[in-house]
């Protein structure tokens, strides 16, 4: 009697097991989150760009005499400190014209700073102990929207003998100032007071929109969110979150969801990489694949005549000429059948001993043979 209670209690204890594990749903395969990839209308970067000029060079600035641009703002920057150059023979090369860019981060605030890149515009051989002047940075509307200023950082370096060996590293006519820009204007924009968010999407797809504005209306719990094309799904902010879209869209970029793409071959022939999507299927194809190798190899002899040949012999070349041909041996003609997955296809090519280069021109044949279902893109 006890024996057989405790058999049906393990019983039991197994039924509940299984039941607790096939209740537990499997995990997402590749589930990426929103935030990853897409983005939020009106939280984006914009890009700044200034003219300045550089100076402390140790002479390897630009010269002025090729370089009239850099001469008219060196005489400009002189006459607003109050010092007139403007009949002065100027020929110094401790100063360079710089082109200077930044990234104005999205609701970056008055006073806040951001880092800059610094490139020469002349011919200055290197920037290295530079220091960049004031330089106002505009952006596309042509406002004033930071100012930099400060101390070079270039990773690269030149040098050069008096024999006229030189050795250089990385590229020396350009750096960087870490924090070198302080944010004067700020960039308008009613983030709270936005009553539809859209959701730009980096790659296209209906069917990842699709997943997209499902996810966000089972978080939100209504039909806010609608898909208005592949690359654009918008959300009407619920009134729960009136005047508070900020926390909306934290709720939001979190939510997890599995992004589709088409079936894909991308290769790049002058590097042989070939990258092949998840989805790639082939109708059923038969390949072959060998080399024939033909070597000719030329060996001419010298000919001279013998000791009792007829007047007026001479001596001359003979062209000898060895052919030889060699064609692989060992390799198969491989079936592949109807519908085999990506794993299927570089296994059965690999057992063919194909390099990439070989297994390109394979793809291209399979794509005009119409055997490739994807998409074949050639870089």
């Amino acid at each position: 009697m006890l024996r057989a209670l405790r058999t049906a209690r393990l019983l039991a204890a197994t039924l509940v097991i299984a039941l607790l594990a096939a209740a537990v749903p499997p995990p997402a395969a590749a589930a990426s989150r929103i935030k990853d990839i897409a983005d939020f209308e009106g939280i984006r970067d914009n890009l700044l760009i200034g003219y300045g000029l550089v100076v402390g060079l140790d002479g390897s600035g630009d010269r002025l005499a090729n370089s009239p641009f850099t001469q008219q703002s060196l005489v400009a920057m002189l006459e607003r400190l109050g010092v007139n150059t403007r009949d002065a023979n100027l020929n110094t090369r401790n100063v360079a014209a710089v082109m200077v860019t930044g990234t104005l981060l999205p609701f970056s605030r008055q006073g806040t700073r951001i880092d800059v890149t610094v490139s020469a515009l002349g011919d200055a051989d290197d920037l290295l102990g530079g220091t960049l002047l004031v330089t106002p940075l505009m952006g596309a509307d042509g406002e004033v929207y930071a100012v930099a200023q400060g101390q070079l950082a270039v990773g690269g370096f030149s040098a050069e003998g008096d024999s006229g060996s030189s050795i250089s590293k990385g590229v020396p006519t350009s750096g960087r100032i870490p924090n070198g820009a302080i944010v004067e204007r700020e960039v308008d924009f009613d983030l709270a007071g936005m009553e539809v968010v859209r959701l730009a999407l980096r790659n296209p797809d209906l069917t990842t929109a699709r997943r997209m504005a499902q996810a966000v209306n089972d978080h939100l719990g209504g039909p806010v969110a609608r898909l208005a094309d592949p690359g654009t799904v918008e959300v009407v902010v619920p009134a729960a979150y009136a005047q508070n879209v900020a926390v909306m869209l934290a709720d939001i970029e979190q939510l997890p969801i599995e992004p589709d793409q088409i079936a894909r071959v991308v290769i790049d022939e002058q590097s042989g990489v070939i990258v092949m999507g998840e989805n790639v299927r082939i109708s059923t194809v038969a390949i072959a694949q060998g080399n024939l190798t033909v070597r000719i190899s030329e060996t001419p002899q010298v000919s001279q005549p013998g000791a009792f040949a007829p007047e007026g012999s001479e001596t001359v070349v003979v062209p000898r000429s060895d052919v030889e041909v060699e064609e692989e041996e060992g390799n198969r003609l491989a079936v592949l059948p109807s519908g085999i997955s990506l794993r299927e296809l570089v296994e059965g090519l690999n057992a063919l001993g194909i390099s990439p280069r070989d297994l390109i021109s394979i793809l291209q044949a399979i794509k005009a043979s119409g055997a490739l279902q994807a998409e074949l893109e050639v870089l």
